[in-house]
């Protein structure tokens, strides 16, 4: 769910939504703290392009994908590897 809401927050960077509006106000106030800590910790910027979203997507799906089935695997005895 959080990645759409990302997805939604880069494609409002394009029309440039009135930041009035409380459904704008409720996205940027829960996506701006996780770019602002991407952009703080990685050169994200590259040519004045944002990198920041594609970096939270990808780190979202690296935890969905890998981490949390690993975890699993580790605590569930008798499930898993062999």
């Amino acid at each position: 769910m959080y990645i759409w809401i990302v997805i939604i927050s880069a494609l409002m960077t394009w029309i440039e939504p009135n930041p009035y509006n409380p459904i704008v106000r409720f996205i940027h106030s829960i996506t701006e703290p996780v770019f602002d800590f991407v952009r703080e910790h990685l050169p994200v910027f590259l040519g004045g392009i944002d990198f920041s979203p594609m970096i939270v997507i990808a780190t979202i799906w690296f935890v969905q994908m890998w981490l949390l089935p690993e975890l699993a695997n580790l605590l569930t005895p008798g499930y898993g590897y062999g």
